[in-house]
C-alpha cells in the first residue's frame, strides 16, 4: 500500500479531509481538489498535499499505482471521475478507503476497530471514544465526521492499539466494515432518498452488516430504542456478543443512574450488570448526551479498560464541532450552532435549554427536499412541543436534490402556524442575506439555535457582521 497515491475528488469534506489527514500522517502521497476552498483544505495542504481548486479532468495524473478516491456526492459526469475511468485507475469509494484501512490496521496491527453507528449520535459517541482515547496516551487512531474541538482534527494517526471510525449509514456502507465493537446509538427512519422502503429498508441493511461481523464481535446495542432492540431480535441467533445500555432499564448491561442534570451538563452514576462502578460527569447538556456517553463507556469497558481509568476524562470533552457549538456572542445574545437536521436531534436539543430563562428563537434550513417531505410532520411536532418562542425557517438547502413540488420552507411555516400558537417566519434567500432580515428580529437576552446540515452553519458569524456593521454607523 505505501506505493499507491491517493487523489481525492472533493477533498475538502468532512469525511474525506479525515481519511486524507490519515494517509498523510502514514506517509502517503495525497491529491485533491474541491469546488473552492475551504478552512478544511488548509491543514491538508500543511500536512503536504496537493490541492487543486476545481475539477479539472488535468488534475487526474497517468500513474498506474494512483487511486482515485470518490463519495456518493460525485456525479457520473464529473471530468477527474471520467478522467480517471478513460485511464484505467482504481476507483475507491470513501467507504471502500475506510474499511481498506481499517482492515489493513486489524490484520497486520493486530488493532480493536471501533465502529459508531445508528440514525443519532455517532459523530459525538466516535469523537469522545477517540477524544478519551488520545487523553488516556493510548496508541490510537481516528477518522470521524466532524472536528474534535480540543484535538482541533477529524483525523488522527496516533497508533494502531486502537481505531475509531464513525460509520455511515445514510447510503448503506456500513456493510463495508466489520469493527471488532460495534455501537449501535440507534436507528429510526432518515435518508428517505435511500431507503426508499422506509424502516423495512434500513433494517435489511443492518441486519446484512451483523451479518458481516467477525465472529464474536461485539455490538453495543441501545435497550431503550425501540428498532434497536427490534434489530437485536432479528439477529440474537449470530455467534456475536450483545451488549445492551439503558437509561431506564436496571437489567441492561449498562445502566446510567441518579441523574443529576446541572447547568450545561449532567452528572450520572454508571452500573455494570448491577454493579456501581462510579460517576461520570458531563460538560455538554441534555439526556442525549447522556445515552452518547454511556455508549463511549460500554465500548470502552468491553475493550477492556477499567472504569477509573477513563470516567475522569468525560468532564473534559466539549462536544463536537457543529454540535451545540457556540457560533457567536454579541448584545447579550447567544447563537449556538447545532447540525441537528432531523426532527429526533433537534427536539434532543431543545429539551437539553428548556430551563434557560432566555427567549429561544429556533432557525431551521430543512435539509433535502425529500427529507423535509418525508418527515414533515415531525419536523412540525419536534419545534412545537418543545417550548421555543420563535421559529425562523429559511430556504431549503438543497444537497444537490431537484425541488419538490408544494415542499418548500414558505408552505411549511404556513402549516405550522395553523397547527401552533408559536410565532413562525418564514425568510428567504441565501443564508448572508437571510442574516440581515434576521438580524433586526432579534432581542438582548435572546438565546439562538441554528440548525441544519448546509451552510446555516454560517449564520451566527454573519448576526454577528451585521450587529458590528449596524453600531459603527
Amino acid at each position: 500500500m505505501n506505493k499507491m497515491q491517493f487523489h481525492f475528488i472533493a477533498i475538502g469534506g468532512i469525511g474525506m479531509s479525515g481519511c486524507a489527514k490519515y494517509l498523510l500522517k502514514k506517509g502517503y502521497k495525497v491529491s485533491g481538489s474541491d469546488i473552492e476552498d475551504s478552512k478544511y483544505l488548509n491543514p491538508l495542504r500543511e500536512m503536504g498535499a496537493e490541492i487543486f481548486i476545481g475539477h479539472d479532468e488535468k488534475n487526474i495524473k497517468d500513474e498506474k499505482n494512483l487511486v482515485v478516491v470518490v463519495s456518493t456526492a460525485i456525479h457520473k459526469d464529473n471530468p477527474e471521475l471520467i478522467k480517471a475511468k478513460k485511464l484505467g485507475l482504481k476507483i475507491f469509494h470513501r467507504s471502500d478507503l475506510l474499511s481498506y484501512i481499517a482492515k489493513k490496521t486489524q490484520d497486520e496491527e493486530n488493532t480493536i476497530f471501533f465502529g459508531f453507528s445508528g440514525t443519532h449520535g455517532k459523530t459525538t459517541t466516535s469523537g469522545l471514544c477517540s477524544y478519551i482515547l488520545n487523553k488516556a496516551n493510548q496508541k490510537s487512531s481516528f477518522i470521524v465526521g466532524g472536528i474534535v474541538p480540543q484535538i482541533n482534527t477529524n483525523a488522527l494517526y496516533n497508533g494502531d492499539d486502537y481505531f475509531v471510525a464513525e460509520l455511515d449509514e445514510s447510503d448503506g456502507t456500513i456493510v463495508k466494515y466489520s469493527p471488532n465493537i460495534s455501537v449501535i446509538n440507534n436507528l429510526e427512519l432518515d435518508h428517505i432518498d435511500f431507503y426508499k422502503d422506509g424502516l423495512a429498508s434500513l433494517f435489511e441493511t443492518f441486519d446484512i452488516y451483523i451479518s458481516g461481523l467477525k465472529a464474536n464481535s461485539v455490538v453495543i446495542i441501545n435497550k431503550d430504542n425501540e428498532n434497536t432492540m427490534e434489530l437485536l431480535k432479528r439477529n440474537k441467533d449470530k455467534n456475536l456478543k450483545f451488549v445492551t445500555f439503558s437509561l431506564f432499564d436496571k437489567n441492561a448491561n449498562y445502566y446510567a443512574g441518579e441523574i443529576n442534570y446541572i447547568d450545561l451538563g449532567s452528572k450520572f452514576n454508571v452500573y455494570k450488570n448491577g454493579q456501581l462502578l462510579g460517576i461520570i460527569e458531563m460538560s455538554i447538556p441534555g439526556e442525549h448526551n447522556i445515552y452518547n456517553a454511556l455508549s463511549v463507556t460500554s465500548a470502552l469497558l468491553e475493550a477492556g479498560f477499567e472504569f477509573d481509568d477513563i470516567s475522569k476524562y468525560f468532564t473534559g470533552f466539549s462536544g463536537m464541532g457543529r454540535r451545540f457549538q457556540k457560533a457567536a456572542e454579541f448584545n447579550n445574545i447567544i447563537v449556538i450552532d447545532d447540525y441537528g437536521h432531523h426532527p429526533t436531534e433537534i427536539s434532543s436539543t431543545l429539551k437539553s435549554i428548556s430551563n434557560s430563562k432566555r427567549r429561544k428563537v429556533a432557525i431551521f434550513q430543512p435539509h433535502r427536499y425529500t427529507r423535509l417531505q418525508g418527515l414533515w410532520d415531525e419536523f412540525i411536532e419536534c419545534f412545537k412541543n418543545n417550548n421555543i418562542d420563535l421559529l425562523i425557517v429559511t430556504d431549503v438547502y438543497a444537497a444537490s436534490e431537484f425541488e419538490i413540488l408544494n415542499i418548500n420552507s414558505q408552505k411549511f411555516v404556513e402549516d405550522f402556524k395553523h397547527q401552533s400558537n408559536i410565532e413562525a417566519i418564514y425568510i428567504d434567500g441565501t443564508i448572508k442575506k437571510a442574516s440581515k432580515d434576521i438580524l433586526p428580529l432579534l432581542k438582548p437576552n435572546d438565546l439562538v439555535l441554528t440548525f441544519g446540515a448546509g451552510d446555516i452553519t454560517k449564520m451566527g458569524a454573519y448576526l454577528e457582521e451585521n450587529y458590528i456593521s449596524l453600531i459603527k454607523k
